[in-house]
């Protein structure tokens, strides 16, 4: 069955940047991390492969980022449009943390060097997503 939503947007404010490796070095102040924009990680993921749209290549990296509360995640078309919204204030274990368990406060995952996500088997109830009326303003572009 196919569906509409093909991608999965995260807009996640990190607590500790340092909380991640990228290429085996800590990255103490959020410097090196791919997807980065200000305070917030915002990697686009494509649901079928895992794979983060604009990663560089050769980068690898662990990344355990605390977001305790302060993420917003939407399920959206090939072109970035959001069509579904994350309804819970925690982070979708499903989606993010099912390696380890995140407790709804952590983004778990190990990214290689093509920026596929390990493991990658993503689960998505729908009940626990709300459809989007419009297009979020501050949704940002995928990259091109």
């Amino acid at each position: 069955m196919t569906t509409p939503y093909s991608h999965l947007k995260v807009s996640a404010a990190v607590r500790y940047w340092e909380d991640a490796e990228v290429n085996l070095t800590e990255d103490t102040r959020g410097t090196l991390i791919p997807c980065r924009n200000r305070d917030l990680w915002e990697p686009l993921i494509d649901l079928t492969t895992g794979q983060i749209l604009g990663w560089p290549k050769g980068v690898k990296a662990d990344v355990h980022y605390k977001i305790c509360d302060a993420g917003e995640y939407w399920l959206t078309d090939a072109d970035g449009k959001p069509l579904y919204k994350w309804r819970g204030h925690y982070v979708p274990n499903d989606l993010l943390a099912w390696q380890e368990d995140g407790y709804g406060d952590y983004i778990i995952l190990d990214i290689n060097e093509s920026g596929i996500i390990q493991n990658w088997n993503p689960c998505i109830d729908l009940e626990e997503w709300k459809a989007c009326a419009q297009p979020a303003e501050s949704l940002p572009a995928p990259p091109g």
